[in-house]
């Protein structure tokens, strides 16, 4: 069983940046594709970032393209995204994520997941 908790949320000044964690539990992490997502209230989860297993490879949402990074430590089971330049759009709870195969942008595609952690940004 793989078990992931996401820390380092809270709240957050526009302009601000943050970095969130993912511990991740259980075996075969580095065989994962890992992923964040977050979801604002009233709307749907929405895909920000992932990354390939040996984390050669990225890819990004257009609303975090050039503000994000993902990255993940293959030693530690640990994935962590940074954020900067936040905007009260931004404000969500945040879940990383891990799949198998499947399309990278697709919620369905994953079969873990973390409980989130709330990003609140204000003015």
């Amino acid at each position: 069983q793989v078990q992931l908790v996401e820390s380092g949320g809270g709240l957050v000044q526009t302009g601000g940046s943050l970095r969130l964690s993912c511990a991740v539990s259980g075996h075969m992490f580095s065989s994962y594709y890992m992923a964040w997502f977050r979801q604002a209230p009233g709307k749907e989860r929405e895909f920000l970032a992932t990354i390939t297993p040996r984390g050669l490879s990225t890819f990004y949402a257009d609303s975090v393209r050039g503000r994000a990074t993902i990255a993940r430590d293959n030693a530690k089971n640990t994935v962590s995204l940074r954020m900067s330049n936040l905007n009260l759009e931004d404000t969500a709870v945040y879940y990383c994520a891990a799949r198998s195969d499947g399309r990278y942008d697709d919620v369905s595609s994953y079969v873990y997941w973390g409980q989130g952690t709330q990003v609140t940004v204000s003015s």
